[in-house]
């Protein structure tokens, strides 16, 4: 399938502090208008991605989600209409958000800053995990993250590996893709793993022919990164499904979050970590 791609615009200039950032000043900037990646912002904080819609899908959404835990592990629901969460006290879901993704019938129809003016009274929102969350922990691991090295958005590919249907909701699985040394495998999979709420363990390493990805240089949304000379390509399911799925199952409506572009909650990483068995396999 042909993913669509982000609105043509000159990429956003890092600020090297904004890992140091709290939350509250993340989103206070991006309702004033700041548009960047969210990679790296407010370390420590976890991220979501967002996707509001009509109160009539709801049910197929939370199926969905139900049913495809790992690319869409649900962190909190809202009240029709409603533009808060518990995840984030006073937060705005319409404003907040550095970028969004208004789709009609499937299609992509615009990316704005701001949802204000396409809220309707009878959104859901679902706020899904981010592997965002998960790159805190894989830092103080000593595993080298090169898209936030290169500061640079992380590459997402749309697979061939389909999702389990719900109502009227169907599609593929996105993953996105980290490059991880050799001697650091290990540590990038306890770490995921201990994390499930934010897409847990890998889906997949190695050959990503496999995942029906033919050319890691061109993900289908994020940017490519330039990996070291023995790294190895490693895929975790990605929150951006839901939104393949209404590319595949074309509803009437829908808002989400740009690629990348996430939701900074207030809620703490170590708040989604499970304890240490001493016993996770490799995905």
């Amino acid at each position: 399938m042909n993913f669509p791609h982000p609105l043509d615009r000159p990429p956003a200039p890092v600020d090297e502090q904004a890992h140091a950032w709290s939350p509250q000043t993340a989103r206070a900037r991006f309702r004033a208008g700041l548009t960047r990646p969210t990679a790296g912002v407010a370390a420590g904080r976890t991220q979501a991605n967002l996707i509001p819609v009509p109160a009539d899908r709801a049910y197929d959404m939370l199926l969905f989600c139900t049913r495809n835990p790992k690319p869409c592990p649900v962190l909190d629901v809202t009240d029709a209409g409603s533009w808060t969460t518990v995840l984030a006290d006073g937060a705005d879901l319409r404003t907040d958000l550095p970028r969004y993704r208004v789709w009609r019938d499937g299609e992509l129809v615009a990316e704005p800053t701001d949802v204000r003016a396409h809220w309707r009274d009878d959104l859901v929102s679902f706020l899904i995990g981010c592997s965002f969350t998960f790159e805190w922990a894989l830092t103080r691991a000593g595993v080298p993250i090169r898209h936030v090295e290169q500061g640079r958005n992380v590459p997402m590919y749309v697979t061939s590996r389909r999702c389990r249907p719900a109502g009227r909701l169907h599609g593929p699985m996105v993953v996105s893709m980290r490059p991880v040394p050799p001697e650091h495998l290990s540590a990038a999979v306890r770490e995921t793993s201990l994390l499930p709420a934010v897409h847990g363990g890998p889906v997949h390493r190695g050959d990503p022919s496999v995942l029906g990805i033919d050319d890691l240089g061109r993900p289908d949304l994020g940017d490519p990164v330039t990996a070291g000379p023995d790294d190895i390509p490693v895929f975790w399911a990605c929150g951006v499904t839901p939104q393949a799925a209404v590319t595949a199952s074309r509803p009437p409506f829908a808002i989400t979050h740009a690629p990348g572009h996430m939701f900074l909650t207030d809620a703490r990483d170590e708040q989604y970590r499970v304890a240490w068995t001493g016993v996770i396999k490799d995905s």
